[in-house]
């Protein structure tokens, strides 16, 4: 005999219905998402949690009574999973953004001992900065740098990808672009 569900599955709406299918016969979505939306519909269908469980390729029936719990808490949300794990990130969005600005600025040759940024040097300034990161690794600037779509050039400093200083008649000029993004991906 089967345990009583505490948290049965609330009655889909049609778009989420709609949803779940395309979702669960997607061949480019990721498998997770395709296993999750499947457990779904097989719950919604009037399946038990241990044969939605099989439908799907899972052994738990106690994971598909915490994603149909999950599911009637947050709506879509269930079928992308949440972090796995792992450290999670030690500097916040404010920090990555002072990274940033750090390496966008042009080096003193007196006060940062450089005419151009190295890790090292860029590491330096930032621990001795006035609002310093005292612990930031040349790892970590490093991974900042390529996330925010940053270069290595053959000119030993790093550059924005995507942007140049072309010379013309006026002056110099910094030309941007437009197709950066999609390059990147």
């Amino acid at each position: 005999m089967t345990r009583r569900q505490n948290d049965p599955l609330r009655p889909l709406t049609p778009d989420e219905q709609h949803w779940l299918d395309r979702i669960s016969r997607s061949q480019s979505d990721p498998a997770s998402h395709v296993a999750r939306a499947k457990v779904l519909l097989a719950v919604a269908a009037g399946a038990s949690y241990t044969a939605a469980a099989r439908a799907a390729g899972r052994r738990s029936n106690d994971a598909v009574a915490q994603l149909v719990a999950r599911f009637n808490r947050e709506g879509f949300q269930a079928v992308v999973p949440r972090h796995g794990g792992g450290r999670l990130p030690t500097y916040t969005v404010v920090e990555r953004t002072r990274i940033l600005a750090e390496a966008r600025r042009m080096p003193d040759r007196d006060a940062d001992g450089t005419a151009t940024w190295s890790l090292m040097t860029l590491r330096h300034a930032l621990r001795t900065a006035p609002d310093a990161l005292p612990h930031v690794s040349t790892a970590t600037i490093r991974v900042v740098l390529l996330a925010a779509g940053w270069t290595w050039q053959h000119s030993r400093t790093w550059c924005e990808t995507g942007k140049a200083v072309r010379r013309r008649k006026a002056g110099p000029v910094m030309v941007v672009d437009p197709d950066t993004e999609a390059k990147k991906t």
